[in-house]
């Protein structure tokens, strides 16, 4: 292969500006407030992000803030963020926010392994609200980063949490925070896991699996 990582970061990075913005990074450019940023994030697992935007948009105008969240029973909640992605266990994560964040003061954490504390937050969440609403240094890893770099060989990893480690090591900084944005855009708009559109990618002729079906390129993924 004769593209390394920041050479297809750099390139996918000015691309990716034609394409539509990943749910997250609309609301950052809207707000960079913490909770909103966690429970928009919180709300856009395993859901489009159409149907992200507009639960986040309905649960805000109802819970701005983390105290007016608190009133709201976990009926409610469901209600108001229906139908995001198992919408119900959701519910019962932001119902029970309130109690988690009483240590911190209410305020959401800035460090990776208090956020991991929280209910229905993982790496990729903890990650995410420490780029986008803390503008720290971190690599956040979904199933679209974790699809394309094991698709471009750049790591040969079996999960996300894997991938993550090796991205640490392999990649440069300045990149930590963007690979996310970069990678899900391109994810959602051409390399996509079933039906790809490769014919319009630039990297087309570089691929290392230019030509392999999407169930065989989802098993090389991991």
């Amino acid at each position: 292969m004769s593209i390394n990582l920041p050479s297809f970061l750099l390139a996918l990075e000015q691309e990716v500006t034609k394409y539509n913005t990943p749910v997250v990074d609309l609301i950052a450019v809207q707000t960079r407030d913490p909770f909103k940023v966690l429970v928009a994030t919180i709300l856009s697992a395993r859901t489009r992000d159409q149907t992200t935007a507009k639960a986040s948009s309905r649960l805000f105008s109802e819970a701005p803030d983390i105290h007016r969240l608190a009133r709201l029973s976990e009926k409610e909640i469901r209600k108001l963020i229906h139908p995001v992605g198992f919408f119900k266990n959701k519910a019962k994560y932001l119902h029970r926010l309130s109690d988690a964040l009483k240590p911190y003061a209410h305020s959401v954490p800035d460090e990776l392994d208090e956020l991991l504390k929280l209910p229905g937050v993982g790496r990729k969440t903890a990650n995410l609200v420490l780029s986008v609403a803390f503008d720290k240094p971190a690599i956040c890893v979904d199933t679209h980063v974790h699809r394309i770099m094991n698709i471009w060989n750049f790591v040969n990893t079996k999960n996300p949490e894997s991938t993550e480690k090796v991205l640490r090591e392999i990649l440069p900084v300045e990149y930590w925070k963007k690979i996310n944005s970069i990678l899900v855009a391109f994810g959602q708009e051409l390399c996509k896991p079933v039906g790809p559109q490769c014919d319009s990618c630039l990297f087309e002729l570089d691929c290392p699996q230019n030509g392999v079906t999407p169930r065989r390129i989802k098993k090389m993924a991991g």
